[in-house]
């Protein structure tokens, strides 16, 4: 086969064969399923959870993950926010003709191997191939299916006093994306912490049954994410900000390029928001994987009544905190 991807990968003859069985199949095994043009699965009785999500990151490979492995976790965490147990994928790549085989392989077999991890199984795909500078090097897409293990309320029942914890440190992601690039002609130690989190959500879920809502976030970063739950729930959330762990690669980076770290993008972190009696319950649960091992409680709900995201410095001052407005960094997943 040859080293490179070329129009003739996507026109459904030999070279198309030969790539879906020496990359993909290889990879994602099923060989049941690659036999039919839909797959075939099964599903319990009750509810299931659809996602659907396609990743444009560049560079393609940074510290701590490739796009691979983002286009996985990814999604998986979407299904296990949203309560349910992620347990099958579909993938769809679209590849710019003269992208290098070894590449692809190392991205697709980073997929197999955070889809292994994850528990979830890869049933169904499509590759087509565009001409040079159709789509700048590989985009995925990634349908994910997963079953609702309980009846997910439709609106949570938030209470005053409800903890809001994050499972890890901020912005992660956004500096090692950003840093990758060696457009600032600065340097980090920080790698990415994208990771499938559904293990871990699953932990948080059977110590508690006071979960009022779980979320991961992602673009907009913390603000974005919280600004929306209290916005959509019409909750007042107030944060301190002395609580919210944050490196100090991540720190230094921002007060040099001028971001925030808390509209920083994560892919491997998730907000939980519990009932204050199961808080502590909750982190000591998640704090046992390596994915949650730097959660904190970083604030608390303190009013059913008006929408609203405020934060309270280290000097007792409140200020309210707004969704991201524009792009602080493009193409981070």
């Amino acid at each position: 086969m040859s080293q490179t991807i070329n129009l003739a990968h996507g026109d459904g003859g030999e070279l198309t064969h030969q790539l879906i069985q020496d990359v993909f199949v290889k990879a994602f095994g099923n060989n049941e399923e690659s036999k039919f043009d839909a797959a075939i699965i099964p599903v319990q009785q009750g509810k299931i959870a659809v996602t659907t999500d396609s990743f444009v990151v560049k560079p393609l490979f940074f510290p701590g993950g490739s796009i691979g492995k983002l286009a996985i976790s990814g999604t998986v965490n979407d299904l296990a926010v949203s309560g349910a147990k992620p347990l099958y994928l579909t993938c769809g790549f679209v590849i710019e003709e003269g992208f290098a085989l070894k590449n692809l392989k190392t991205i697709v077999q980073d997929m197999a191997d955070e889809a292994k991890k994850a528990g979830v199984l890869l049933v169904a795909g499509d590759t087509k191939v565009v001409e040079r500078g159709g789509c700048d090097g590989l985009f995925i897409n990634t349908t994910g299916i997963g079953v609702l293990t309980k009846e997910t309320e439709t609106v949570p029942s938030f209470e005053v006093g409800d903890d809001v914890i994050i499972s890890g440190t901020l912005g992660d992601h956004g500096i090692a994306i950003l840093t990758s690039r060696g457009d600032l002609g600065i340097k980090s130690a920080v790698e990415s912490d994208c990771a499938a989190l559904n293990t871990m959500l699953e932990k948080a879920t059977a110590v508690s049954k006071q979960v009022r809502i779980m979320r991961d976030p992602t673009r907009g970063g913390l603000t974005t994410t919280l600004v929306e739950i209290a916005e959509d729930f019409g909750v007042t959330i107030t944060l301190e900000e002395n609580a919210i762990p944050i490196k100090d690669g991540v720190r230094g980076a921002c007060d040099l390029l001028g971001y925030d770290p808390l509209y920083l993008a994560n892919e491997g972190k998730a907000i939980i928001v519990v009932a204050h009696d199961d808080g502590d319950k909750v982190l000591e649960a998640i704090r046992q994987l390596p994915e949650g091992q730097d959660a904190e409680c970083i604030g608390k709900v303190t009013d059913t009544s008006k929408g609203q995201l405020l934060i309270e410095t280290p000097l007792g001052v409140k200020r309210a905190l707004h969704r991201l407005s524009g792009v602080m960094l493009p193409r981070i997943c």
